[in-house]
């Protein structure tokens, strides 16, 4: 059960990684991603190149992700957990880490990482059952 749980939550947080891969990498200049992100025109063309490479970084993990979800739905269960334990880890890292260094975003870093260290943890809840 718990794994099943984990499976969710996983999906729902490599979700919400390509959404942020869409809006770092295709929209970072668009004027609804900017108020996502609370940038300026002028500050999202200076950091376009920026965005678009750390955009990509949030796509890897998604796909690292929803790979460890396929393994595990079939029969592969020790890299299926490791997979999905290296993205969902990964994601939940990053989010810590920008909860900790940058104040002013830690309403992002909760929505972009409370999902996905909840699936580690049923994940790992669910392996040792």
């Amino acid at each position: 059960m718990m794994v099943a749980v984990a499976l969710v939550f996983a999906g729902l947080a490599a979700l919400v990684h390509v959404y942020i891969f869409v809006m770092e990498s295709l929209t970072w200049t668009s004027a609804k991603t900017r108020a996502v992100f609370g940038t300026t025109l002028q500050e999202a063309e200076a950091t376009k190149e920026m965005a678009f490479n750390q955009g990509f970084y949030n796509l890897f993990l998604a796909i690292v992700t929803a790979v460890g979800i396929a393994l595990l739905a079939g029969s592969a269960d020790a890299a299926g957990t490791a997979l999905v334990l290296a993205g969902t880890g990964s994601m939940a890292a990053a989010a810590i880490l920008l909860f900790v260094t940058s104040p002013d975003k830690r309403g992002a870093a909760l929505k972009q990482g409370v999902v996905p260290l909840l699936a580690a943890a049923a994940l790992v809840i669910g392996s040792l059952a």
